[in-house]
């Protein structure tokens, strides 16, 4: 088996493409096109599925780059350890984060101050985006995992709350109860245009007098502060304003649903030594970083 090969089938199961693997290798793309056919043909099996979305590999593939995988990285780690013992690591990561997570903003700096020679991409997402297909190594997801081809880590957990501005609080008084909130305007995050906004206080659950919709928990903040409505907040989001008086929150004693914190990667993939330093770094630092 030619082993050469063997190296640049894994470069581009880790890029994602045939593309961006020839560009990770310094390669033509024909050429490397060619290698990993050559390959297919020793190999009397296909290892990739090409497609004008990309290539996804087969259940030979992932046997393949499994072990292989797992035997390059190897070595490549004994030789970073034999060059020099205070070999720094070097590369690119490319990561995935919803959008106004402010606390990752931080902890990726401080991961940069600590990784000088790893440069970030940073993909702003709502959406639930494929790892292979989108070139991610690492995706940070909140809410329930149910991906059988993922490795999902948990990091922390966290409940969203209620908050209003002093004025309006002031106009209209504190909620003392659920049922309560259907005299307040009300600003929630939804999905989509035709979503159902629904709030689980507690024990109950009410659909809020919505004036406004939105997924993005920055602008919800914006309209909180303004004094116009209720909103739900992250708590990192909301805590530097409650802080100072600005928001106060509502119905303490009715906590929203508990949010997971998962940091995913494919499960096809050996993680690299830049992907676990990083996973380590976030389960490290998270939670004196994560206002929560």
């Amino acid at each position: 088996m030619d082993l050469n090969a063997v190296q640049m089938f894994v470069s581009v199961v880790q890029a994602g493409s045939l593309s961006a693997g020839a560009a990770r290798l310094g390669l033509p793309l024909p050429t490397l096109s060619r290698r990993i056919r050559d390959l297919e043909r020793q190999l009397n099996v296909q290892l990739l599925e090409r497609s004008v979305r990309g290539t996804r590999l087969t259940d030979a593939g992932t046997r393949l780059y499994e072990h292989a995988g797992r035997g390059i990285e190897a070595l490549l780690e004994a030789e970073q350890a034999v060059v020099s013992d205070q070999a720094r690591l070097k590369g690119r990561l490319r990561l995935s984060l919803p959008p106004a997570f402010e606390p990752w903003w931080e902890l990726l700096s401080l991961f940069q101050q600590r990784y000088p020679d790893i440069q970030l991409h940073v993909f702003t997402t709502e959406r639930r985006v494929d790892l292979v297909e989108d070139g991610i190594d690492v995706a940070l997801r909140v809410g329930a995992i149910a991906h059988e081809s993922m490795v999902a880590r948990r990091v922390l957990g966290y409940r969203h709350m209620l908050v209003a501005a002093r004025a309006l609080v002031e106009r209209l008084g504190l909620p003392e109860s659920v049922e309560a909130l259907h005299r307040f305007p009300c600003a929630t995050w939804s999905s989509g245009a035709n979503a159902a906004s629904l709030w689980h206080l507690g024990e109950e659950t009410i659909a809020p007098r919505s004036v406004l919709t939105t997924n993005d928990y920055a602008h919800l903040r914006n309209r909180a502060l303004a004094g116009d409505v209720v909103a739900e907040l992250p708590p990192f989001l909301a805590t530097p304003a409650l802080r100072t008086g600005d928001l106060i929150p509502l119905l303490p004693d009715s906590p929203m649903p508990e949010q997971q914190i998962h940091l995913l990667y494919p499960s096809h993939r050996h993680p690299s030594a830049i992907v676990r330093t990083y996973l380590d770094f976030c389960i490290q630092h998270v939670r004196s970083l994560v206002t929560l």
